[in-house]
């Protein structure tokens, strides 16, 4: 396998005078974690990264650096993109990606073909990009119900996983989408989908692969992934079904005059169908601040998912196939050539014209950013299955750092994903340390963040009602206006521990379009909310959200 390299911001050979100003700051947070040089050494492929997942001695996390990436991009191997990995690639690194992973569409092209020619220019693309981690994955159509990223860590069995993989459990090329309630397939099919992540489960287990993660995408897009499915995957390996998109890609699919008047973001413009599940509302099938209604409504589904006390994570990414103002179109079929028989689209040409299209390039406008100890594809795998996860829209915020610990002994504390054992009636300090954003983004404006939210809900254990959506004991508890504030400043916010468990998550905007959220303003008085059909800048309306922390209340 080719070497792999630091990225230039983490990597000391590298002159700051060669780094941007993003890259300064990023290595300033790497340095503040105590993390910079031999101590954010390379973690091989598929070498385990040692204390980089584990947890922190006495019940505490370590100090984390935050790797940048993106877990759904397309390119010439799905039936409905453009792009080449060389393209792909490339733009990541303009916008400062770590790491990314090409997701390509299930298809009978790309299982009879394109599956291992794809792996040839993945290998190609990972030793001209040695500074990127480079996955190969695969967009899953989960028998009754919507998409999944499957990917797994770079190893010789790698492709062949995943090609068994699509065509053993592939929704789409089994026939297997019926999931409408009571129709004959719907029980038989999703119960396929509960055999797939369980035999994923079971590759990890037997080593056939280091590791292997799956993440729900787009799940409210047509409203067909229901709650009861969701926790099913979820249950059946939480080891490997570690979360969900918490933002879609597309976000720029509603820039004004681009493609018309009943545009939304993310391209969620549909309405319920006889396959959606009749329990969500018709509000849930728009975005919300470019999120997911799941992830967006305080109180709601995520919610409904954390209050039983388990994590399950939020990403978000750009589903890149098409780039807004792009002007690259697809190349012509030569006779008798089609997807399904080649696996591969012709070679994109430039037009020099703009093209139609929704999405941004990988890390131009939606990041995930993964805490990590070292660097590597196991320590990335690790630190999202850890939760250690944040997400920004519009390159929102340099750096976020989140602890909770007990108030009068000091310590590391616990940070995002993690659980802390406490008694009732301690008090803890959750910290959050912000790094504003230090140049401005690709849009050419300087982010400002305008408040951070602290969202708690009560923890009740499984529910007995697999449907439900709603957390009932979650609400926004703490704002705090930090508008104006620039470089490393950190919110201290004292918790109290009462009778029983919860969680803690942290949300924050750059103020622009705020307004009583979905359940009400007792719930959450200045949540996201819809745009105009038609008029959604998604630069005009950029957010930031946190996976959760436990508080588990032992005595």
């Amino acid at each position: 396998m080719t070497e792999q390299q630091l990225p230039a911001w983490a990597d000391p050979s590298v002159s700051p005078a060669a780094l941007d100003a993003q890259g300064v700051s990023r290595r300033g947070l790497l340095r503040r974690a105590g993390l910079f040089g031999a101590a954010f050494a390379l973690g091989g492929a598929a070498t385990p990264a040692v204390a980089a997942a584990g947890r922190g001695h006495g019940g505490e996390d370590p100090r984390l650096a935050y790797l940048v990436g993106d877990h759904h991009v397309h390119s010439v191997y799905s039936h409905d993109a453009k792009y080449t990995f060389a393209q792909q690639a490339g733009a990541a690194a303009r916008y400062g990606l770590d790491w990314m992973v090409f997701n390509e569409h299930s298809n009978f092209g790309h299982a009879s073909y394109g599956a291992a020619l794809e792996h040839k220019e993945i290998l190609e693309a990972r030793a001209a990009n040695p500074r990127q981690l480079i996955f190969q994955g695969l967009e899953w159509y989960i028998p009754a119900a919507e998409h999944c990223t499957v990917f797994a860590t770079p190893g010789p069995h790698e492709v062949d996983l995943l090609t068994r993989f699509e065509l053993a459990y592939d929704g789409k090329l089994l026939g297997y989408t019926e999931g409408a309630a009571g129709a004959t397939d719907t029980a038989r099919n999703e119960a396929h989908a509960v055999r797939a992540i369980k035999w994923l489960a079971e590759q990890r287990r037997s080593g056939y692969v280091d590791d292997v993660l799956v993440l729900a995408n787009h799940p409210l897009r047509l409203g067909i992934d229901s709650p009861h499915e969701l926790r099913a995957w979820r249950d059946a390996a939480p080891e490997i079904v570690i979360g969900m998109e918490g933002a879609p890609g597309a976000q720029g699919a509603a820039i004004p005059g681009r493609r018309g008047a009943t545009s939304v973001r993310g391209e969620y413009e549909n309405k319920p169908s006889a396959q959606s599940w009749a329990g969500y509302p018709a509000d849930a099938y728009l975005t919300y601040g470019g999120f997911d209604w799941a992830t967006a409504t305080v109180g709601g589904l995520w919610d409904s998912l954390l209050a039983e006390g388990r994590l399950f994570s939020v990403t978000t990414n750009s589903d890149n196939h098409r780039t807004v103002f792009d002007t690259w179109k697809n190349g012509d079929w030569p006779a008798g050539q089609n997807f399904d028989n080649t696996g591969r689209l012709p070679e994109p040409v430039n037009t020099a014209t703009p093209q139609a299209g929704s999405d941004f390039w990988p890390g131009q406008f939606s990041r995930t950013h993964v805490g990590v100890t070292r660097y590597g594809y196991r320590a990335v795998m690790t630190g999202l299955r850890e939760g250690r996860v944040w997400l920004d829209h519009g390159h929102l915020l340099d750096g976020l750092e989140v602890r909770l610990r007990r108030e009068h002994r000091g310590g590391r504390g616990v940070t995002l994903g993690g659980r802390l054992r406490v008694r009732k009636g301690e008090k803890l300090i959750l910290e959050i340390t912000v790094t504003s954003a230090s140049r401005p983004n690709p849009q050419g404006t300087l982010p400002q963040l305008a408040h951070v939210d602290v969202i708690r809900g009560a923890v009740r254990g499984a529910v007995s009602d697999r449907d439900t959506w709603r957390a009932p004991d979650t609400k926004v508890v703490s704002t705090t206006d930090v508008s104006g504030r620039k470089g490393t400043y950190t919110l201290r916010v004292p918790v109290a521990v009462g009778d029983e468990s919860c969680y803690l998550r942290l949300r924050g905007s750059d103020g622009n379009r705020n307004g009583t959220g979905y359940l009400g303003a007792s719930v959450d008085p200045h949540g996201p909310i819809p745009h105009e059909p038609g008029n959604g800048d998604p630069w005009a309306d950029t957010w930031f959200y946190a996976n959760p922390i436990f508080v588990d209340v032992v005595g």
